[in-house]
């Protein structure tokens, strides 16, 4: 066992899934090859194990597993200070807020009243706003600081907080 930070967690986690990644192309590779008619089958057959390369990619997928389960657990039960929320809620919350304030920056851009151009037609149209502007303005910095401080918190506590693995 070793204590490490879910941000530390991370980097191995994409280490070994390299590593599992690099072990199936070399497999890939090795464990069936082409000869010319003319050759020696044995002077051109790559070096393989079956068993050993299955060993390997075992070890590594059990680990991978210890290692996803370990984060998962620690973003079941690890409280993000001032959100009253834990990791995995916060995963949930973050793309929420990033959605909202998509949709209120757009808001914010409209004008109240917006000639449409359309040359297909003699008509000259609006398209109005049916909502107060400024007030979307508002919830957009809203939205856009409790963002900020939601991604502050949580990388906090993924470089600081630690866990056994």
């Amino acid at each position: 066992m070793t204590k490490m930070t879910s941000a530390q967690a991370a980097k191995e986690l994409r280490k070994m899934l390299d590593q599992h990644d690099a072990l199936l192309k070399k497999e890939q590779k090795a464990s069936v090859f082409r000869a010319a008619i003319q050759e020696d089958i044995e002077d051109v057959r790559p070096l393989y194990d079956y068993g050993a390369f299955q060993s390997e990619l075992a070890e590594i997928e059990a680990k991978i597993r210890n290692l996803k389960h370990a984060i998962n657990q620690f973003n079941l039960t690890q409280v993000v200070p001032g959100f009253d929320m834990t990791i995995d809620q916060m995963l949930v919350y973050i793309p929420q807020l990033t959605a909202r304030k998509k949709k209120l920056d757009h808001m914010r851009s409209n004008l109240p009243k917006e000639r449409i151009t359309s040359f297909s037609s003699n008509f000259v149209e609006y398209n109005y706003s049916n909502y107060d502007i400024e007030q979307a303005e508002a919830d957009y910095e809203k939205a856009a600081d409790e963002l900020a401080r939601a991604q502050t918190a949580l990388d906090t506590v993924n470089t600081t907080i630690g866990f056994e693995v």
